[in-house]
């Protein structure tokens, strides 16, 4: 163990530099910030490959943030080097497959320096190496390009980078859900609200092309312009068995859906989109909700009294109460009407606000069971000083 003021620090450098050469190098930290950057607290940092090209990525952990910065090998060993010898940084650790060593500033004079056993036996992977497993892919996707998520050699562009996720992860989501279903001569997927149709595409294409599945895919969207860009995209992609159909939800033909998908139908428009679900026997229900305002007005109606009324006279929690109500109820209605319901939270990409996700799966009820649900649907409005909620009206409960 070194005690001595620059000579550590000097080893340590040494070291670090010499793990980058000799490529035993594992990773480093930098902890107890001293510095003059605002809420920085850490810095970790780890080889990747970049174009190949050999890099050392730096994450800054702020209080509140992360920001990653990559260097090449001489310019982060600077970097540290420099945060070191100022002190900004008062404890070091690097890890290697040889040893870990550990750097610390006892008081404004002193420094340590311990070498010990490796705690690491290899390398990690370098991360940018690593292709993703997407079960949709960006390579010869014609539809990916005409809806411009990528360029023409399939590369995803920088700006539809969070879009091109945001289809994954919906894929992901929905695939265990379709595996699940009941075998169909046709799965006969209903997509309300579709927009521009970047799930729909993506939905279609995963069916068909990678579960191999006989489906029929139909978006529904009242804007014209849209429906007509969809069909035409969906011609160009020789993806025969998608249309887009101009509508409203309430008055779309649902009859032959055995999956209906609702994202960010907003207020009773997922309600209407539920109750075409429940009409049409779908198999599967898929909605995620946007806006909860018709039970608002209900809770800031009536005002009921109860052990929980001290906490609606903030609107923030009438808010969030409005959204766990609506929802709640509608997971109810559903399951009186033969669904098993789970309720979870879902990103739909990386710039917007977290989500609830209702999904509702197909599964008998007994007389009994349905009874009593009816009677927690009873407790809880009265409870709750809720006239009725849309659902309720328009599946007749």
């Amino acid at each position: 163990m070194s005690i001595y003021p620059m000579s550590c620090q000097k080893e340590f450098i040494t070291a670090l530099t010499g793990s980058l050469k000799e490529n035993t190098f594992v990773k480093l930290s930098l902890a107890n910030y001293q510095g003059s950057t605002e809420s920085l607290k850490n810095c970790y940092v780890k080889r990747v490959h970049i174009k190949q090209e050999d890099k050392l990525s730096v994450t800054y952990r702020y209080q509140t943030k992360d920001i990653v910065k990559n260097y090449s090998l001489s310019e982060c060993v600077t970097v540290i080097n420099d945060f070191i010898v100022q002190g900004e940084f008062r404890h070091a650790t690097l890890f290697t497959i040889d040893f870990d060593m550990v750097f610390e500033f006892l008081n404004k004079d002193k420094t340590t320096l311990k070498k010990n056993k490796a705690s690491h036996t290899e390398l990690l992977p370098l991360e940018h190496n690593i292709k993703k497993n997407r079960l949709i892919i960006s390579e010869g996707k014609s539809y990916l390009q005409q809806l411009k998520i990528t360029d023409e050699k399939g590369n995803v562009i920088n700006s539809s980078q969070d879009k091109f996720k945001q289809i994954n992860h919906y894929v992901e989501l929905l695939s265990p859900l379709i595996k699940n279903l009941p075998p169909h001569k046709i799965v006969n997927v209903v997509d309300m609200g579709a927009g521009k149709g970047y799930l729909t595409f993506a939905l279609y294409d995963y069916l068909v092309n990678v579960l191999k599945i006989n489906t029929k895919v139909t978006g529904i969207e009242y804007r014209s312009d849209l429906v007509e860009l969809c069909n035409d995209i969906a011609r160009k992609s020789n993806f025969k068995e998608l249309q887009f159909l101009q509508g409203t939800i309430i008055d779309s033909d649902t009859s032959n859906a055995n999956v209906l998908i609702a994202l960010h139908a907003c207020d009773t428009a997922t309600d209407d989109a539920i109750y075409k679900g429940i009409t049409s026997q779908a198999d599967l229900i898929v909605v995620a909700p946007c806006c909860h305002k018709q039970i608002r007005k209900e809770l800031e109606k009536h005002k009921t009294k109860n052990d929980l009324d001290f906490l609606l006279k903030h609107g923030i929690f009438m808010e969030r109460q409005a959204e766990m109500m609506t929802d709640g109820i509608r997971s109810l209605i559903l399951e009186y009407f033969g669904y098993a319901t789970k309720v979870f939270e879902f990103i739909s990409d990386a710039h917007t606000p977290k989500n609830v996700m209702i999904v509702a799966e197909k599964k008998s009820k007994t007389e009994s069971q349905k009874l009593e649900i009816l009677n927690k649907l009873k407790e809880t409005k009265t409870y709750f000083g809720i006239g009725f909620h849309y659902l309720e009206k328009l599946t007749g409960l």
